[in-house]
């Protein structure tokens, strides 16, 4: 062969090793446009009165002043998906992409809640970590990512891939991975493109820009990369905002440690088993304290604030009480205090009764006062999330981010209330400076995580 022929035939099988290699690199991921790039058919504005618009196959969101944040969120709901999205963004702008995220009527007027892959052009650089919007706070910042923080592209597009199957979210920035994090509060919600609320020194009409928004919702595990970042789990583990506020955890996930029987010198034996980060009271016919016995912690609380995770079964019956002495009731039944109710109201016969109507019911001041009729309860078998609140003698009770009562120790109006009630046997009751958290074990199996206090 001539040296010109040899040559030409080296450039042919060159050129073709490299289509090849630019066919093996191709994307071939059936993805589905969530923009149609010329409308925003499928979106809706909330949460605040920013600006979005249509340019060129880029949504551009614009800041407006003395209005809250603003989510364009998608119409459609997306549990399990891959998506992928260009942004840009100005350098003195702070916004992030919703996934899984929520208004609701009854959590915070309407208020976005959920997770928020971050965009963050600021020095600390925590771009595609995740943030949990008007809930947690930071759940898996980048502070221990420098390759994640340098990968941000400063007044350019950059590139996010997002994750987010069963309870596990992984972000990428750009192709270099960002987040990996563990966690199951929520499995559903929108997606949203936020353009953050302003400050008087920032400049009105400042844009953020998104293009090529697509996802994938199907053969997920076919498509799904692995992450090299070790992931982050904030089941049972206080979060970053959490440990700044001076929460506590009140159960390790793991062990009894701080908690005793409440009528033993020690935990349980029999009755209660913890499994898988769970801490769960067993099914025993649905007696009170004839099992395992109520458990109790080893400390006293006066002011606080307490988180509890509960999970029931079909017409379980439970509760959470505050300000228990167990010195009170040593004979048979639970130890006294007032108590958050935890109950299957649609199967369990106690929704129906209380000395004030009903009073029995999920969330309720046992026997006292009845919970906000609108309270939202999440299905029998999901976790629901308790929050009481004691400053003072102002307490309040809160379900899945809603208040449902509020009322005042030591009141004239409560010491009424407890003379009309079950309670009015016990001479002073609910008005302890401090006393003792329990769980309680009324005979129905009944699960609980994310035990934490603030005192």
């Amino acid at each position: 062969m001539k040296k010109s022929s040899l040559k030409k035939a080296l450039l042919l099988l060159t050129f073709i090793g490299f289509l090849s290699c630019g066919q093996n690199e191709k994307d071939n991921t059936p993805w589905s446009p969530i923009f149609d790039g010329e409308t925003l058919n499928g979106w809706s504005v909330i949460g605040g009165e920013a600006k979005y618009k249509v340019e060129n196959g880029t949504i551009i969101g614009s800041t407006v002043r003395n209005t809250p944040n603003t989510f364009l969120r998608s119409d459609k709901l997306y549990s399990d998906f891959i998506l992928e999205l260009d942004y840009k963004v100005d350098s003195t702008m702070n916004s992030g992409i919703q996934i899984r995220s929520n208004s609701f009527p009854y959590y915070r007027d309407g208020r976005v809640h959920g997770y928020q892959i971050e965009i963050d052009p600021s020095e600390r650089a925590w771009s595609a970590g995740i943030y949990d919007e008007s809930r947690r706070g930071w759940l898996c910042p980048l502070t221990d990512n420098p390759e994640g923080q340098k990968a941000f592209k400063q007044n350019d597009w950059n590139h996010y891939r997002i994750e987010a199957i069963g309870d596990t979210i992984k972000t990428w920035i750009n192709g270099v991975p960002a987040a990996h994090l563990i966690d199951d509060k929520t499995a559903t919600g929108f997606i949203g493109l936020q353009v953050h609320s302003i400050k008087e020194h920032q400049k009105e009409g400042t844009e953020i820009m998104w293009k090529n928004i697509n996802i994938l919702t199907d053969s997920l595990g076919k498509y799904s990369k692995k992450s090299t970042l070790p992931p982050v789990m904030t089941k049972n583990q206080l979060t970053i905002d959490e440990k700044k506020q001076g929460w506590q955890l009140l159960w390790d996930g793991k062990t009894t440690e701080g908690w005793r029987g409440a009528k033993l010198e020690e935990f349980p034996d029999k009755g209660w088993e913890i499994k898988d980060g769970e801490l769960t009271v067993l099914s025993s016919g649905g007696e009170e304290s004839t099992a395992g016995g109520d458990i109790v912690t080893k400390e006293l609380y006066g002011d606080f604030e307490l988180k509890v995770d509960f999970k029931l079964t079909p017409a379980a019956n439970s509760g959470i009480k505050y300000y228990v002495d167990t010195e009170i009731n040593k004979g048979p039944g639970s130890s006294i205090g007032l108590e958050y109710q935890i109950l299957d109201d649609a199967l369990h016969p106690d929704a129906k009764l209380g000395n004030h109507e009903g009073s029995r019911t999920v969330s309720s001041l046992y026997d006292l006062i009845k919970a906000d009729a609108n309270k939202h309860m999440n299905p029998i078998g999901e976790w629901n999330s308790a929050h009481i609140i004691s400053k003072g003698n102002h307490v309040e009770h809160w379900l899945n981010g809603m208040k449902v009562l509020e009322y005042e120790r030591n009141s004239d109006a409560f010491k009424k209330l407890v003379s009309e009630s079950k309670y009015v046997k016990w001479p002073n009751f609910g008005e302890l400076e401090k006393g003792q958290i329990l769980l309680q074990d009324h005979g129905d199996r009944v699960s609980f995580k994310n035990i934490k206090i603030k005192s």
